[in-house]
């Protein structure tokens, strides 16, 4: 039996009728929602339409408790389960209650620690409690960093339809990130395969023990035929940069410090919602989850890739 409970024909549960359409379906969504997608996306203009902001500010606020899962998985579940809590009842006739619709044993495994606001003690008829607890619930079956995002829709659900369903959903809320280039694979691939490597100051790679942060990056894009400069503040001057608010795309640089003319950080964009960086002495090589739209120290971001091997 699934972890929550439908009742046939209620609230969210038109769903596709062929299971091999299902499968294209879930096959093609994940490609956008696993790493290269973009946990961190801009909702898109159907997101900000159908979802209500408290709604909508609560999936987003919900989903770094997963590392690497998108509130619009958050909020495609939402949106099936009680149309964003909109269900008249939003109880089930096999018991499951409240606007992620928990059969209340399910939502016992995943209610605490108690999210800030939610109620104390935590109840699954509270919108925050609730969806903190199906980013939990997600996350343990799957969905951390992109792992299994498939297994863990199916967890929450056992319908390959509903997955279909909820994947095609999700995809539809968020702008859709560029796709990666073939110097962006170069320079992320490269990245990874730095991860261990101990951060050394104005370090350039193994041979100096290692990388500091603008080495790793430089180096990166070195490795796809692009020449940037050496430290992170020449690197975030040199551009070109991206909207504030456009999405990021995989090799993306991301740049901190305490206003443009000081930056002190920066580390490749490597999928949604991380970061690979060397982050500092006595630290090696990481891939991490970064939300940049809660840092105060996030200055912006580059693309070198638009400029090719230029210099």
């Amino acid at each position: 039996m699934s972890a929550l409970a439908k009742t046939a024909g209620g609230v969210g549960c038109t769903v596709l009728a062929l299971p091999l359409l299902a499968a294209l379906i879930v096959a093609a969504v994940l490609n956008s929602l696993m790493p290269g997608g973009g946990a961190a996306a801009s909702p898109s203009s159907h997101a900000l339409t159908d979802i209500p902001p408290a709604m909508l500010a609560l999936y987003q606020r919900a989903a770094p408790e997963c590392p690497g899962l998108s509130w619009t998985v958050l909020a495609a579940i939402g949106k099936v389960e009680t149309d964003h809590s909109r269900s008249p009842t939003m109880v089930s006739t096999a018991g499951a209650v409240g606007p992620m619709q928990f059969l209340p044993t399910t939502f016992a495994a995943y209610a605490h620690p108690v999210p800030p606001g939610g109620q104390n003690p935590p109840t699954p008829w509270d919108p925050i409690d609730a969806i903190y607890a199906a980013a939990r619930m997600l996350c343990a079956n799957g969905a951390r960093n992109g792992k299994d995002l498939h297994r863990a829709v199916l967890a929450y659900n056992h319908s390959e339809q509903y997955v279909a369903e909820v994947l095609r959903i999700a995809s539809q809320y968020a702008v859709a990130a560029p796709a990666p280039t073939t110097g962006a694979v170069t320079v992320v691939a490269f990245a990874r395969r730095q991860i261990g490597t101990p951060y050394v100051w104005g370090g350039n790679g193994p041979a100096e023990g290692g990388f500091d942060c603008s080495g790793l990056t430089q180096a990166a894009y070195h490795a796809a035929g692009i020449t940037i400069p050496r430290v992170a503040q020449s690197q975030y001057d040199a551009g070109p940069h991206i909207p504030a608010k456009a999405p990021l795309a995989p090799g993306d640089l991301l740049f901190f410090g305490t206003g443009p003319g000081s930056v002190t950080h920066v580390g490749i964009y490597s999928g949604p919602g991380l970061m690979i960086d060397a982050p500092h002495p006595g630290a090696v090589v990481r891939e991490r989850p970064t939300d940049v739209s809660r840092r105060a120290d996030f200055q912006g971001a580059t693309r070198p890739t638009l400029r090719g091997g230029t210099g």
